[in-house]
């Protein structure tokens, strides 16, 4: 029988059991009829069995004044990457290279920093930190996986195969971005964030001189190819020997900033109005200018027949008014109408 609770004494609070490993007997515990214990508290084992030997860490955060899209994309690069670490955004007045100290606070070897610019520019850093090097980008054409064209899907924390352009290969500053890439962007083995599996796959290619990013799902069945997202285009502009700085190792000479770019927008709108506005002056003088009179062909009027000239003829009398013709149906109409009344009245 439960025994009552005593109004003046407080309630004694049942001691909370203490969780053991899985596999460990409980003291108190009894074996069943074939001779098992049975386990109420157990640990689940974590995903990845093996040791985490790689142990790479990527800082991704981001500068003040971004706007919506790049924090979108900021947030599916940490949805992606399971060894991935956030951060609070960096004011704008601090110089780049105490980016480092905070990769070492926060026990990071890497880092990918977005930078804005005028609330519309984006730049990105890729980084080894300490050490370097180090690699800026211009970010263009971004879409994040919220967008309704982004139809694939992967397991959160599964490790992507990372499929890269032939380019890579054959230009050192690729090769060199290719190497940074592969740190970067693949999940380390045995990451206890990570999923023993592999379900999507990270593409780089090299087009119109820079590296569009793309993230496919593998489907199982026919081993095609459905797109998750994100996607942005990487214009590169500098590689830096040092982490945010230092001697500079190669300079895209095709790059064109994007102030450069509006600029030469702007001059072509007004090379185009100048122009309307030179022909319209042109027509102007042309219209005002004194016509000049050519010569009369004396063989224009070779073909011309002249008319026959008839004499004129003035009428002193006053013409014959036309007889007027009296509609013979009119009168009929007329006693139908009456006789229509005289019938209504009648009713």
């Amino acid at each position: 029988a439960v025994a009552k609770r005593k109004h003046d004494a407080p309630s004694a609070r049942p001691k909370k059991r203490a969780k053991r490993a899985s596999g460990a007997p409980e003291p108190d515990a009894k074996p069943g009829a074939d001779g098992a214990v049975p386990e109420e508290y157990s640990i689940p084992p974590p995903v990845s069995q093996g040791k985490w030997k790689n142990k790479e860490r990527v800082l991704i955060f981001s500068s003040r004044g971004i706007n919506f899209r790049t924090r979108h994309l900021m947030q599916d690069l940490r949805t992606l990457m399971p060894h991935s670490k956030a951060d609070t955004k960096m004011d704008r007045k601090d110089q780049l290279f105490v980016i480092n100290e905070v990769c070492e606070m926060k026990n990071c070897n890497k880092c990918i920093f977005f930078e804005a610019k005028k609330k519309q520019d984006l730049y990105m850093w890729l980084s080894n930190t300490p050490q370097g090097p180090s690699a800026k980008f211009l970010v263009q054409n971004v879409h994040t996986l919220a967008e309704l064209k982004m139809t694939g899907n992967c397991l959160r924390g599964s490790r992507p195969l990372l499929s890269f352009d032939p380019t890579f290969d054959k230009e050192p500053h690729y090769a060199l971005l290719k190497e940074l890439f592969i740190q970067i962007f693949s999940t380390p083995q045995y990451h206890p964030k990570s999923q023993p599996f592999v379900d999507h796959v990270f593409t780089f290619t090299v087009t119109d001189e820079r590296i569009w990013f793309r993230n496919y799902q593998i489907i199982e069945e026919d081993a095609s190819l459905v797109e998750i997202g994100p996607r942005f285009v990487l214009n590169l502009i500098k590689i830096f020997q040092g982490s945010f700085g230092g001697p500079t190792l190669y300079e895209n000479p095709h790059y064109r900033s994007p102030n450069m770019h509006r600029r030469l927008i702007r001059l072509s709108v007004a090379a185009k109005f100048r122009e309307k506005q030179q022909v319209k002056e042109v027509q102007m003088i042309k219209k005002k200018g004194s016509k000049v009179l050519i010569e009369e062909d004396p063989t224009e009027v070779v073909f011309e027949t002249p008319a026959e000239e008839k004499p004129v003829e003035i009428q002193l009398v006053k013409p014959e008014s036309k007889p007027i013709v009296k509609d013979k149906k009119k009168p009929r109409k007329i006693q139908r109408k009456k006789q229509k009344k005289l019938f209504r009245t009648e009713a």
